[in-house]
């Protein structure tokens, strides 16, 4: 070969081998974005799609890259062991069909204690791709992989069957809890009694999961009194926890709990937020005066976002930094990064987009 065309072939090899690596960082990058952004209160969904667009060219990347990207997966994996870097890995192994890989990166997640990128994976693909995988893991004798089973099963909304008779009652708590999450999403009726009985768990996530599936299936008043302690708890569900105890009703009773919290400042934040889950929008007027307020600014414009998203195009709206709206606001977020809303902005806005819409009944 001439020496002209060694050296051509080899720089085009050098950027080859960039691509791929480019495509892995990219990857593990987008994915692990977009799941942050899916933890938002409201999230932005036209952002989320964006995002997820680019991560499947990406993706495509290494579809085609095959196993030469896998040392890129490898070393990013050993340098950097977060949720986008379990993404790429679970998604590698599960695309190549590669028994060996997708054992390897299961005890990856179970030494760094870290699922959520493997979750991702397997709702990333479709149910046909993932389905002997996920048989199996339902039956296995390892908490671990019957977690990984029905968190698959509950990205992708599939029914196990008589299989989930047997996972609401799990030994292991996270995966009772994710079983009673599914139960409830699929409207399982027949499991009503095991979501009762879960009520009285010792584990506060399986009862909250029991609880929100007896809402799921209109039966919220058995469960009203634990999703409303959950919601005020200030854990990492209390918001799952607070919509469901919306959504629970009935809703003058619902509006009475929340003028309750209003009484305290320590609960006055669940109630703006929970005002905005009851689709109301003639609260508007009342929740830009609490935008003026530093403890409940941040709720009220959660609240707004969730009643009007399509205020989220008007970046007029918002402000990146607390001290851009006053020294309260700078005093009480402190070093906090915050988007907040710009009450004046809000209400000028409002007078021309936000008309108010009929309430249905």
């Amino acid at each position: 070969m001439p020496s002209g065309t060694a050296q051509l072939f080899t720089s085009l090899q050098r950027i080859a081998v960039e691509v791929v690596r480019q495509h892995v960082e990219q990857a593990a990058f987008l994915w692990a974005q977009r799941d942050t952004l899916s933890l938002e209160d409201p999230p932005d969904e036209a952002v989320m799609a964006e995002i997820g667009q680019r991560l499947e060219i990406n993706l495509d990347g290494l579809r085609i890259a095959g196993r030469a990207a896998w040392p890129f997966v490898d070393r990013q994996l050993e340098d950097f062991p977060d949720k986008g870097e379990f993404f790429i890995a679970g998604w590698m192994a599960i695309e190549q069909e590669d028994a060996k890989r997708v054992e390897s990166t299961i005890e990856a997640v179970r030494q760094a204690d870290e699922r959520r990128g493997l979750v991702g994976a397997l709702s990333w693909h479709k149910p046909q791709k993932i389905g002997k995988l996920v048989r199996d893991w339902l039956r296995a004798h390892d908490a671990l992989l019957r977690y990984l089973g029905v968190a698959a099963c509950a990205a992708h909304a599939v029914d196990p069957k008589q299989l989930l008779e047997r996972l609401v009652r799990d030994p292991d708590a996270d995966t009772r809890a994710l079983s009673l999450r599914l139960a409830g999403k699929l409207k399982r009726t027949d499991l009503a009694r095991e979501m009762v009985a879960e009520l009285e768990a010792a584990d506060e996530g399986v009862r909250l999961w029991a609880g929100w599936a007896l809402t799921e299936l209109g039966s919220g008043d058995l469960a009203r009194a634990e999703l409303r302690s959950s919601a005020v708890a200030d854990g990492f569900e209390a918001l799952t926890a607070l919509r469901a105890a919306v959504k629970a009703g009935p809703e003058k009773e619902v509006r009475a709990w929340l003028g309750g919290l209003m009484k305290s400042p320590q609960t006055a934040p669940v109630a703006v937020r929970g005002i905005g889950m009851l689709g109301d929008r003639t609260v508007l007027p009342w929740l830009i005066e609490r935008m003026k307020e530093p403890t409940l600014a941040a709720a009220a414009g959660s609240s707004f976002l969730e009643l009007f998203p399509v205020a989220r195009e008007e970046t007029k709206l918002f402000a990146n930094d607390a001290a851009q709206i006053g020294p309260d606001f700078a005093k009480h977020f402190g070093d906090n990064q915050a988007t907040l809303l710009l009450a004046d902005k809000v209400e000028t806005w409002a007078k021309t987009h936000a008309q108010p819409v009929a309430r249905p009944g």
